[in-house]
């Protein structure tokens, strides 16, 4: 399947599949995405929402440890589970 071809809904019906990638290689990286929303998927663009992390008192959202080269290994196993290397966004 080519990358235009996917949706949103594959992409969150393997979700896990990804965020299990995530956690084998490292933990706190896997914490940092874990309780992301996955708004949508177009043009390659996968837009993520952290917005339920900000329901909590203090940090949770773990903003801090998504920087470029967390979201590289995100794309990284996104690509290994999916075949897919998006750009990430978020709202």
């Amino acid at each position: 399947m080519s990358e235009a071809q996917f949706n949103i809904a594959e992409i969150k019906a393997r979700w896990n599949d990804v965020l299990d990638e995530l956690m084998a290689h490292d933990r706190v990286l896997w914490l940092a995405f874990f309780d992301a929303r996955l708004v949508s998927y177009t043009d390659g663009v996968l837009l993520l929402d952290f917005v339920d992390a900000t329901k909590f008192n203090g940090d949770h959202d773990f903003k801090s440890a998504r920087k470029p080269e967390q979201i590289a290994l995100l794309q990284q196993a996104i690509h290994k589970v999916l075949g897919l290397t998006p750009t990430i966004s978020e709202v």
